[in-house]
Parts: C-alpha cells; sequence; structure tokens
C-alpha cells in the first residue's frame, strides 16, 4: 500500500498539469527600439483591418482608420517591419491611400499601441494563407460578387456572405491579361486588392484576379520592383555593436537578396542612415569578417577601411556589396 501511495505522489509530480503551474510565467515582450523584437503573444499584439489614410516617408509614420470601429489610429513604422505588397516584400511607397490591409501593432512604453511591425495587404493574406473568394452570386447590375472566403480545398470557411464591390476603376485580370466584370462566374475563386470608402467594411476593389496566374504575375513584377530597390539602396539594419573599426550588424529581412550573398573576406560597402532609413554620409568601404543568417534576419560583422563615418549604436545603416 505504501508502495502505491509513492507511485501516486511520484506520478502526480511529475504531471504535466503540475508542472506547468510550477513554471514562471514567461516574461512579456516589449518593443526595444534598437533591437529586433516581435512581440506575438497572448496580449502583445493587435492586428486590426484599416484603410490606409496617410503616410510619411520621412518620419516612417502613418494613420489608418479602423473598419471595424471606424477610429483613426496612428502608427510608427519599426525600422524592421514587413511591409508585405502584391504578395510578396515592399516598402512604404509601394502603399496607396485607402488600401485596405492589415496592421501588426504594439505598446510603447507610455502603453499606445502605436509600434508598427507589419502592413500585410489583402493578396498577401490570402496567398499566404491558401485562401480564396469563392463566387456565389454575381450581381451585373451592381458591378459586385457576393462570395465566401474560404481555403484552397473549403475544409475551413473563413466567413460567407463577403460582398466585393467594383467600380470604374477596377481592374479585372485573368491568365495574366485584363478581363471585364463579365467573365466572373459563379464558382470562380478569386482574389482582390481593396480599398475602403471612409467608413465601414466595405471591400471596393482596385484589382480582381480570377486566377493565380494572373496574381503571381504582380507578385513577380513587385519582386523585381523590390529587388532592384534593395539593390540600389542597400540592405538595411540596425548596428549592434562598434568597437574601433569594427561594427557588428542585425540585417533586416527585406534585404534578404543582398544578405544571402554575403561572406567572410567579401567587400563591401556600409553608411549610417537616419530616421528615413537613408544614408547620412557617403558610404564606406568594409569586409565581412563574419556573415551567418538567424531566423529572418542577418547577422553581420564588418572591419571598416576608416573610422570617419558616425555609426552608433542602435543606429541604422545601410549596406552594398562592392560594384
Amino acid at each position: 500500500m505504501k508502495r502505491f501511495c509513492l507511485l501516486t505522489v511520484l506520478l502526480a509530480l511529475c504531471s504535466p498539469s503540475l508542472r506547468a503551474a510550477d513554471a514562471p510565467p514567461k516574461p512579456t515582450l516589449k518593443i526595444i527600439p534598437g533591437q529586433v523584437i516581435v512581440p506575438t503573444g497572448p496580449g502583445e499584439m493587435r492586428r486590426p483591418w484599416g484603410e490606409l489614410i496617410s503616410l510619411d516617408l520621412a518620419t516612417r509614420t502613418g494613420k489608418f482608420r479602423n473598419e471595424s470601429d471606424d477610429t483613426v489610429m496612428s502608427f510608427t513604422v519599426m525600422p524592421y517591419a514587413e511591409l508585405l505588397h502584391h504578395a510578396t516584400l515592399g516598402d512604404l511607397q509601394d502603399f496607396r491611400v485607402g488600401e485596405r490591409a492589415i496592421f501588426r501593432l504594439h505598446e510603447n512604453d507610455k502603453g499606445e499601441w502605436v509600434w508598427l511591425t507589419y502592413i500585410q495587404d489583402e493578396m498577401n493574406m490570402m496567398n499566404g494563407h491558401k485562401e480564396y473568394f469563392y463566387v456565389a452570386k454575381t450581381d451585373s447590375a451592381k458591378h459586385s460578387v457576393d462570395c465566401t472566403w474560404a481555403n484552397f480545398d473549403k475544409s475551413f470557411i473563413r466567413q460567407t456572405n463577403v460582398i466585393i464591390e467594383t467600380d470604374g476603376e477596377t481592374r479585372f485580370w485573368k491568365a495574366g491579361a485584363p478581363a471585364k466584370f463579365a467573365d466572373i462566374k459563379v464558382g470562380d475563386k478569386l482574389r482582390t486588392k481593396t480599398h475602403g470608402v471612409g467608413k465601414g467594411k466595405t471591400r471596393m476593389a482596385w484589382e480582381v484576379f480570377l486566377d493565380d496566374e494572373s496574381l503571381v504575375k504582380f507578385q513577380t513584377e513587385q519582386k523585381a520592383v523590390h529587388t532592384a530597390r534593395i539593390t540600389k539602396e542597400g540592405a538595411p539594419g540596425y548596428v549592434n555593436e562598434v568597437t574601433g573599426k569594427e561594427l557588428r550588424l542585425t540585417l533586416f529581412n527585406e534585404g534578404s537578396d543582398l544578405t544571402k550573398q554575403l561572406k567572410a573576406g567579401q567587400t563591401v560597402r556600409i553608411a549610417p542612415a537616419g530616421v528615413d532609413r537613408k544614408p547620412t554620409t557617403a558610404p564606406l568601404t568594409a569586409t565581412v569578417t563574419t556573415a551567418a543568417t538567424k531566423g529572418r534576419e542577418c547577422k553581420v560583422s564588418v572591419t571598416l577601411s576608416a573610422t570617419e563615418a558616425k555609426f552608433q549604436p542602435a543606429g541604422l545603416a545601410r549596406l552594398w556589396p562592392a560594384e
């Protein structure tokens, strides 16, 4: 009997529920400027759908209208934020005022939900989740479509009776070529890029894709735009440490087209950057001492050819492979 009781106690002590109760609570993540931190735990982020109202490219700030309650919300874009446009990576200048998107927000040190770590357009969200608007019926008089929002095999239905409205500015695409509203048939699966109308959850389409081929065409074009921009403007990142001519940096995911090419011994150019992420001085040459991708960032150490540039820990920088 004693042996049975002892075994019972030991099993209870080893039970997952008891171990979980005894474990210390996981610390709440907070945004720390100068570090790449994306808090995604319970209560650490909010992701409202909204309509973009304004953007200031110099300060990388903006406003959007939360479509759930029509409140206007301000945001400050973290330098490492993922700006997902046309179903791939982009930057602030790719977004149009009025565009509907998901805005991922976090608290600042005042408890304000203003730090932004991604804007995800509707194209990117649906492409990433392999979801579509399945056409249930069309209204040729109103030029609107009633859809069911579901995944690729309809095993998950996110929403029914989704109304997609179109107007004179709407463009329709099929097989990568211009199409028209009349080409939409019941049973078709659509994806869209939509904008708001100043209130509520209206989906007014700028682009309607009748097939995957058309979306992929836009995505491919955006990838080329982004690659050209990063090649010209340099891969952005934080300066982690400055010791004489030695720099340690964390380069952001958006510059992966360049950072995946980095290797020890390679000559690069590097410059400090301002809030707008533009270089504040002429680039200096440097030699890569180490380069390793960790998660979604690239950790790089370089040795500068000189020390004239004013690199600061937690400051921003841009890096280019030497021409």
